[in-house]
């Protein structure tokens, strides 16, 4: 049987209306955006689809922030967490830590292509890239940190100042550090060579494809130039793979597709398999710039390795090997690009670019409003769909485990939106 949404409410439904409702007078008015037609409220979700709290159900195609690479409630996942909860569900991490945090450092550091790896981990992306920027700061002694127009690296104050958007910044950008220094994404390595030698760089942080930013794939041997450049000049290279690591992009990490060694690497999202766990991982030499733990730790926190996010994560990359899941990502996002630019062709006034690689694909439209109003009307029509960059771009990350079944029935009702408009 094919697979498609079921809808039997109005989008959002009655419950969803009431939620809503509720929760605008209960949280920050910032936090969540709340309209007559958007959001739903999400109840459950398994595989590739989530039931909302009307009883909907939808079609995924973000994975949740893509968090969600092994699919909603893996059976493994909710397994592994259902044990670890019996045993322990919270240690101390950086004083009596737990034997499964043990276990997942051992496994991070096996799986990334860095010798001698040693892990940093964290709660959230943010938390990666925070590690990072601290530790180059160690190696290296340079506070500078040179970034790229488009970058998206978290929101908490050292991950903002090397963000790039301003609307996140404007706010706060008297209590942002300024040590970042930013440059067109892609741009001449000339450019980025002048940057290095005339200012007080220690780390170049890099998206291998910006993801936030709008899908953008950069230009072939780019990276590797990056990765030569800092290398002449003493400079380390950190990888924010938060969004593109763990099979996203058909690799295991992104870095591997140009055969491309960082110096530190930030990992996050897809690892938990839907619980918060991030890691900056980086070699011996370079991680040894933090002193040796002689009671406090520089750089922790209260859930730093949390039992039950470690169980979680281990679980998570056992799946991604035995169904090896970057190879499918590969697979099925080909397919997937062939039928977005199908779509293309059909509609080449509105679409303008199909972008990607693996699971990790864009589609950049005419006009931001028309794209927006694309992300609304394909959840009244089951399709949980997110926009990127200015926001005329739509972006697929759906579960790695997606089939071409589920593609298909996407691309059935993006034609038929499209239809409609055109």
């Amino acid at each position: 049987m094919t697979p498609s949404p079921r809808l039997l409410t109005p989008i959002p439904g009655p419950k969803s209306r009431d939620l809503a409702a509720r929760l605008r007078q209960s949280e920050s008015p910032n936090i969540t955006y709340l309209a007559d037609d958007f959001p739903v409220f999400w109840e459950s979700a398994s595989g590739c689809w989530v039931t909302d709290v009307d009883g909907n159900v939808f079609l995924d195609l973000t994975a949740a922030f893509g968090v969600a690479g092994v699919g909603h409630s893996h059976p493994d996942v909710v397994a592994a967490i259902q044990r670890q909860s019996t045993r322990l569900i919270h240690g101390m991490g950086d004083v009596h830590p737990s034997d499964v945090k043990v276990a997942l450092c051992e496994r991070i550091a096996s799986r990334v292509p860095i010798s001698e790896a040693r892990v940093i981990l964290g709660q959230n992306g943010a938390d990666a890239v925070e590690a990072a920027l601290k530790t180059a700061a160690l190696a290296t002694g340079r506070r500078g940190v040179l970034a790229f127009e488009g970058g998206y690296h978290g929101l908490s104050y050292g991950a903002l100042d090397a963000t790039f958007r301003d609307d996140f910044k404007a706010p706060f950008r008297a209590q942002l550090g300024a040590f970042t220094s930013h440059i067109p994404y892609g741009c001449a390595l000339d450019d980025i060579a002048r940057i290095v030698t005339t200012q007080e760089i220690g780390a170049v942080l890099v998206e291998p494809i910006q993801g936030r930013g709008g899908i953008i794939v950069p230009p072939s041997g780019w990276l590797a130039g990056l990765r030569d450049l800092c290398a002449a000049h003493n400079v380390l290279l950190i990888f924010d793979e938060i969004f593109t690591g763990w099979g996203r992009t058909g690799d295991w990490f992104a870095c591997q597709y140009d055969d491309i060694l960082p110096d530190i690497l930030c990992i996050g999202k897809a690892m938990g398999g839907g619980m918060p766990i991030s890691a900056c991982v980086a070699g011996k030499d370079v991680m040894s710039a933090w002193p040796v733990s002689l009671g406090e730790a520089l750089h922790t926190s209260t859930f730093l390795g949390n039992p039950l996010a470690c169980a979680a994560a281990l679980a998570a990359t056992d799946v991604m090997s035995r169904e090896d899941l970057p190879a499918r990502a590969k697979e099925s996002g080909a397919y997937f690009i062939h039928r977005l630019q199908d779509l293309q062709d059909r509609y080449p006034g509105h679409i303008h670019e199909v972008r990607g690689r693996g699971l990790m694909l864009g589609l950049k439209f005419s006009s931001r409003s028309f794209s927006l109003d694309l992300v609304t009307r394909a959840l009244r029509a089951g399709l949980i769909i997110l926009p990127a960059g200015d926001g005329s771009v739509i972006e697929f990350v759906p579960p790695l485990i997606i089939t071409h079944e589920e593609i298909d029935c996407a691309i059935g009702i993006l034609d038929a939106l499209m239809r409609i408009t055109a």
